[in-house]
């Protein structure tokens, strides 16, 4: 992972992972002023925890405001601040002029942690958290999360579709483009992959670390399967449609050519995107894996996110592979039309 003094998308990473952060305040063990439900804090007690002057906090609180106040920052006046005060008079020791106080959720408190860089105890924070969401991850998923895809709901469905759609590229390749089938296969898939998500299945490989057992597509998420999908049926039809009109077979240069055209169609554009933030922002956080090729679509994982795949919502693998014997013996059969 990266520093997280430097960047916003693994900061939210974190605080968007909410098993990861209950482990954390567990860890901690930082309690502050339970309040409407939460633990608060005030700057004086986040500036003690980390070591700092208050008003350090406060240049923070200024120049990432937006962050903060994202993440569980916020300014308690009116109503909420005559409850505060009755209830933690003596701890937030404010004058009774005062009409507003900046409290910080655990989030927030955790946030500043990560952004405070004058701070060695915010350095240690640092250290504990990025070590908590990876046993987090783990103990979560059952062990490593190479197929952490495979614990969404929607993969099977999708990955039994995607079979489909390559049996019509597989069949366009055999009766309309000259070549060794098996080359064809990967180079073809190859060119997909390209178009798809910037990278061959050889650097798609090396990204994940996978070895030369791990099929590629059994590694992707339900969304990026559907565009592989998409690309496999439209190369299908343009391979047919090509050989027909030029009365004979293409070659595989040809096909690559059709490849590049479809991905310039504006219609792909969307879909590309979508598929290209999901599977670079998704294994750079449950993977650990970066996508350099496709940098520019790295975002936060979203809370939903966590849930559909390491929460209470996704799927048991072990479970899995039990209730769904048949279907993922068609697709390994599947994987007998070619490489990846």
């Amino acid at each position: 992972m990266n520093d997280l003094t430097v960047s916003n998308i693994e900061r939210q990473n974190v605080l968007n992972n909410k098993y990861a952060i209950a482990k954390i305040q567990e860890h901690l063990g930082v309690i502050g002023m339970e309040f409407e439900g939460e633990y608060h804090f005030t700057k004086k007690m986040v500036a003690d925890f980390y070591e700092v002057e208050e008003r350090t906090i406060e240049r923070y609180v200024e120049q990432y405001s937006t962050e903060l106040l994202a993440n569980g920052y916020f300014l308690c006046k009116g109503k909420r601040l005559k409850e505060l005060k009755l209830q933690f008079a003596p701890v937030i020791n404010v004058g009774s002029k005062t009409t507003q106080l900046g409290l910080f959720n655990f989030r927030a408190f955790l946030n500043i942690g990560m952004l405070l860089t004058e701070s060695e105890k915010a350095r240690q924070v640092r250290s504990v958290i990025l070590d908590i969401v990876i046993a987090t991850l783990n103990e979560r998923v059952g062990g490593g999360t190479k197929y952490i895809n495979r614990r969404d709901a929607n993969y099977l469905p999708m990955a039994l579709k995607e079979v489909n759609y390559r049996k019509q590229l597989t069949s366009a390749l055999r009766a309309h483009v000259n070549g060794h089938e098996t080359n064809m296969y990967s180079q073809v898939t190859n060119a997909i992959y390209k178009a798809v998500f910037r990278e061959n299945a050889k650097e798609y490989r090396e990204i994940l670390r996978l070895d030369s057992k791990d099929n590629v597509r059994h590694t992707l998420y339900a969304e990026v399967l559907l565009v592989i999908a998409s690309f496999e049926n439209g190369v299908g039809s343009a391979i047919r449609e090509k050989s027909k009109e030029l009365g004979r077979k293409l070659s595989v240069s040809e096909v690559e050519e059709l490849i590049i055209k479809l991905a310039e169609e504006p219609m792909q554009k969307p879909y590309l995107d979508d598929a290209r933030s999901k599977m670079a922002s998704r294994d750079l956080s449950f993977r650990d894996a970066y996508h350099g090729n496709i940098e520019e679509y790295l975002r936060a994982v979203s809370p939903e996110e966590y849930e559909r795949f390491i929460g209470d919502r996704s799927l048991n693998i072990d479970q899995l592979l039990d209730e769904n014997s048949e279907v993922l013996k068609r697709l390994k059969q599947a994987d007998e039309d070619g490489n990846d």
